[in-house]
């Protein structure tokens, strides 16, 4: 059990550094200049131009760009913005708990949702229970994060004044945006859930335990339901990562202060260092949580348990 997980541990090592690769790469070739989205060209010389690019460092060729910034990661440096020279981690770690907040919120709406209602359609199989859940199933998956959102905002904000449509301040400004962000995770859980039910409720095990007389609810809720949670808790932590994209989107509708913002902006003015930051500070936590989710597979199974001891 622990080889495997220091095994694990290094491939998730292996793919953050990797990441953290790419991005600069890409972000490199993307069109745009840094200098020309802090400036008004026609106010500065075009020496004061060229000046301030070798100030920042954007002059430099690839592999010296690379180079540094390599290093500065392996130091777990993320550098400072070029627009304002504000340090990018601490302006991550001072965005991340809305951010986090959401991200927990959404992850909490998707597990309930999806959880009961992926039973419930597996037990009352072609019923109408069955229907409805399929269908906030399809309506989840299908429906685009903005427009759900901006749906909600008109119905929950406009018409009805429940809830805040904007803001990252109390816990009302997080209802809409985590349920927006939530039902998109509920949506795939409830289709993992119904079909991993289903294949276990057909297996021999379990008319075993009903010819045994165990009560029904007993079989499905702790034999069936445990080893149909594998394959839904691998779907959450890959929807860690949708969801970790897909603040980016959330926090721009219900403008929310969050990193996923953080980056939206900082992609518009193509400062360099904030969009590794956090992209590579996403990346770190998207492995981490993957890392803890293989690790957790022991204990909701035993046989898994066995197969790495």
């Amino acid at each position: 059990m622990v080889n495997a997980i220091v095994v694990r541990f290094i491939s998730s090592l292996g793919v953050i550094l990797g990441s953290s690769v790419l991005v600069f790469c890409v972000l490199y070739v993307l069109p745009g200049d840094v200098v020309m989205n802090m400036i008004d060209p026609s106010t500065m010389s075009p020496e004061a131009i060229a000046n301030l690019r070798h100030q920042l460092g954007v002059d430099r060729p690839f592999l010296e760009q690379f180079t540094t910034y390599f290093g500065h990661v392996l130091a777990l440096d993320f550098g400072k913005s070029l627009v304002n020279s504000e340090p990018v981690l601490p302006k991550i770690m001072t965005h991340f708990p809305a951010t986090l907040a959401l991200t927990a919120a959404a992850s909490l709406i998707s597990v309930i949702v999806g959880l009961v209602l992926g039973v419930l359609s597996a037990i009352h199989r072609n019923k109408p229970i069955d229907i409805i859940a399929r269908m906030v199933g399809l309506f989840g998956i299908s429906m685009p994060t903005f427009w759900s959102g901006i749906l909600l905002i008109l119905l929950f904000s406009v018409f009805l004044g429940w809830l805040p449509a904007i803001g990252s301040s109390g816990w009302q400004t997080l209802v809409l945006p985590a349920v927006t962000l939530g039902m998109l995770g509920a949506g795939f859980i409830v289709r993992m859930v119904r079909n991993a039910m289903l294949e276990v409720l057909g297996e021999a095990f379990i008319t075993t335990l009903r010819a045994k007389g165990l009560l029904e609810r007993s079989v499905m809720y702790r034999h069936a339901l445990r080893n149909a949670l594998i394959p839904a808790v691998t779907m959450l932590g890959i929807l860690l990562g949708e969801m970790l994209a897909g603040t980016v989107v959330i926090e721009t509708v219900f403008s929310r202060q969050g990193i996923g913002r953080i980056i939206a902006d900082a992609i518009m003015a193509k400062d360099l260092p904030v969009v590794q930051g956090v992209i590579l500070f996403s990346a770190i936590i998207y492995v981490l949580v993957n890392l803890l989710v293989d690790i957790s597979y022991a204990y909701i199974d035993p046989r898994v348990r066995r197969v790495q001891s």
